[in-house]
């Protein structure tokens, strides 16, 4: 149960769609002098060093972020996120690349907090390393799907819900599903995003998850996929999702503008799609 480690994924085409939208969160968050706290239940190590052992095994953020590097300019639709890694890398040269506690700790400002959960006994010391200094945020040596119910309603009332667990286990798809429906019964006006990979046909069980958030009664819930290639048979991830619960306004709109193009970009091969589509809405309940 605790043997991932996100340093083999780290900057690959499930971060780049991941960070990409929880960066254009935090911007419409900030359009709001009001504070606002940022929750990240399966928070890693934070950053990750590209030139690392775990990084460089497989390399895969040469088919993610690396992909987008040298053509920034294109990319202004997900700038918010992709100024984050510039700022990491100001001499022009990947090699750092920010976990979704770092995107969180330089997009939020003085007023706001984030508070940071992580179970893995490595892992939650080189997350108090990276964060130190930082008197804002909070790490919490725990279970986040424990801790987030825990947690709220927070101070202050305003904010974003970041849960990413590793889906080792298929309970962890369960367990996404309960967490969610306790958290939103204490805490009803926070966005709440899940991340998901996508799977080979015989293992994915994102399906299965989504249909019972959609039958959760949790309003307004936005899904955003990018798969990099067909499905295969086997267990290999071939793409990733985003659930968003109670999204910002227009964010539906300016997922869909950054990802038809990024779609293209990081397919990997045939069979590569996207979508963007309501898993429920207010209104209909």
């Amino acid at each position: 149960m605790l043997s991932y480690r996100h340093a083999f994924h780290a900057g690959n085409h499930a971060d780049v769609l991941k960070h990409a939208v929880q960066a254009l969160i935090l911007e419409s968050l900030k359009k709001k002098e009001k504070p606002f706290i940022v929750l990240d239940t399966h928070a890693g190590g934070g950053l990750y060093d590209l030139r690392g052992e775990w990084a460089q095994k497989k390399a895969e953020f040469a088919d993610g972020i690396g992909r987008l590097w040298d053509e920034q300019a294109r990319w202004s639709s997900i700038d918010p996120y992709l100024a984050i890694v510039r700022a990491m890398n100001d001499d022009g040269t990947l090699t750092y690349y920010p976990g979704s506690p770092e995107l969180s700790r330089r997009l939020t400002r003085a007023q706001d907090k984030v508070v940071l959960m992580e179970l893995h006994n490595n892992e939650v010391e080189s997350l108090r390393g990276n964060m130190q200094g930082d008197e804002r945020v909070t790490v919490h040596h725990r279970d986040g799907f424990e801790g987030l119910v825990a947690l709220l309603p927070p101070t202050p009332r305003r904010g974003l819900v970041l849960v990413d667990p590793p889906y080792e286990l298929k309970e962890d798809y369960f367990r996404v599903v309960e967490t969610l429906k306790k958290a939103q019964k204490r805490w009803a006006t926070g966005i709440y995003t899940i991340w998901y990979p996508i799977l080979g046909r015989e293992a994915d069980r994102s399906r299965d998850m989504l249909s019972a958030i959609a039958k959760a009664g949790l309003g307004d819930v936005l899904v955003a996929e990018l798969e990099v290639a067909g499905q295969t048979p086997d267990w290999g991830m071939n793409g990733s999702g985003m659930v968003i619960v109670s999204p910002p306004w227009l964010l539906d709109k300016q997922i869909e503008a950054f990802l038809k193009p990024l779609c293209a970009k990081l397919a990997q091969g045939p069979g590569a799609q996207y979508r963007v589509e309501w898993l429920s809405r207010r209104e209909a309940q």
